[in-house]
């Protein structure tokens, strides 16, 4: 066999496979770093002796169990402590041969639940979840936080370290606990989407390695636990979100509004998923606020334009939403969608009901709305007025760019 088929099919167990084979071994030895140097030792073991012996019939299976041999060497040759030794024992008592039928044990939703703990920073769920189960390398975590490679590589050093020593249970979560602890796995996911989606740096473009990483995430959920409505409403709202994704930025790099984006472009195979996605979290019949996000994100992508858009569904999804995880970001869209309904005065007053109930909520971001409402409503000099007030006060360059050009369509009109 060639160096060639054996590399394609290292690749591909990769691709497949490798957060099956980390999160057994982290299972039961608590320790990622050793995971993940076991399974370097054994795909070294494979990329040298697969030439010459042929591919196993398993291939997975068997770099399984290689690394759980590479694993306990490693641990034999450490100093000992109380929690090598219950390791080396725990791998020592684990079957060495392969399972007769080939199929590897699926423990990433155990390794997800422990990454995502609450007992963990922020930070380090994020960190984590990226490198242990959607097999992101330090450099490409880094790079995807714009931090550098030496301040991630500690960051992680720091989570691993408090994932080994801190006793958090590698596992489901009882049916009692699952509920809450799920809403923060799901949290970190939607985090990692939206750093990428919404571009929150001074560059406009999407951040495509991490919305495909927080949607892989996403997948895995849904296979995982397909009965979960929040899982499937996740998933189903990323997906709409970034079947947008090719439309949302300009030739000139500018933002593209939603209403003004070429709807012929949007990923209609993503749409589809999400589509069914949505469709069995509705027959489940339990709502949540990833589920309402997502019907409205269905009713976007299911209008031929912004004006036949059903705006008073959105605007009683915003509703529902607001009662389920009440928000002044969340009353700030229904108050747009309130202008898209009823004109842009309706919308206005609105907008200056949620700044008199929040007066200290984004500034900015209420400049903008309203801007943009005013400008609806041939109210130049007023919309003139709040896009200056919005390019003061909002932090991203890319979003103060869009302002600025539509600042001045309004002073050449």
């Amino acid at each position: 066999m060639s160096d060639a088929a054996a590399h394609a099919a290292l690749e591909q167990l990769m691709r497949d496979d490798r957060a099956r084979i980390i999160a057994s071994i982290v299972r039961t030895t608590r320790d990622l770093d050793l995971a993940e140097d076991a399974l370097a030792d054994a795909l070294a073991a494979a990329a040298t002796g697969w030439p010459r012996t042929g591919i196993p019939e398993e291939p997975a299976a068997w770099v399984l169990t290689v690394a759980r041999r590479r694993a306990i060497d490693r641990l034999r040759r450490r100093t000992r402590d109380d929690r090598s030794d219950a390791a080396l024992a725990e791998l020592e008592r684990t079957p060495s041969a392969p399972p007769a039928d080939g199929t590897l044990p699926d423990e990433r939703l155990e390794l997800l639940f422990a990454c995502c703990h609450p007992a963990l920073a922020l930070d380090a769920r994020i960190a984590l979840t990226l490198r242990a189960v959607a097999r992101l390398t330090t450099p490409e975590i880094a790079a995807a936080f714009l931090t550098s490679e030496t301040a991630m590589a500690q960051r992680l050093v720091r989570a691993t370290r408090r994932l080994a020593d801190s006793g958090i249970p590698i596992e489901v979560p009882s049916p009692e606990q699952l509920p809450e602890r799920l809403d923060g796995v799901l949290g970190v996911i939607y985090l990692v989407f939206n750093e990428g989606y919404a571009a929150s740096g001074d560059a406009p473009r999407v951040r495509v390695d991490l919305c495909d990483d927080a949607i892989r995430l996403g997948r895995l959920l849904s296979v995982l636990l397909p009965d979960e409505p929040e899982v499937l409403g996740l998933t189903a709202l990323m997906l709409f979100h970034d079947a947008r994704r090719a439309t949302r930025v300009d030739a000139d790099g500018l933002a593209v509004l939603l209403e003004d984006q070429d709807r012929a472009r949007w990923d209609r195979a993503r749409i589809a998923e999400a589509d069914g996605l949505l469709e069995r979290a509705l027959l489940v019949g339990r709502r949540g606020p990833y589920l309402v996000q997502a019907c409205i994100a269905a009713l976007h992508a299911s209008a031929p334009s912004a004006e036949d858009t059903d705006w008073a569904q959105i605007v009683a999804l915003y509703g529902a939403l607001l009662e389920l995880r009440p928000s002044p970001v969340g009353e700030l869209a229904r108050a747009g969608a309130v202008g898209m309904r009823d004109g842009p005065d309706a919308g206005l007053q609105a907008v200056d009901a949620v700044r008199a109930r929040h007066p200290d909520h984004d500034p900015g971001r209420v400049a903008a709305v309203r801007a943009d409402l005013l400008r609806r409503g041939g109210r130049t000099d007023e919309a003139m007025a709040a896009y200056e007030t919005a390019i003061a006060r909002l932090p991203a360059e890319a979003e103060r760019a869009f302002l600025r050009a539509r600042l001045g369509e309004l002073a050449d009109q």
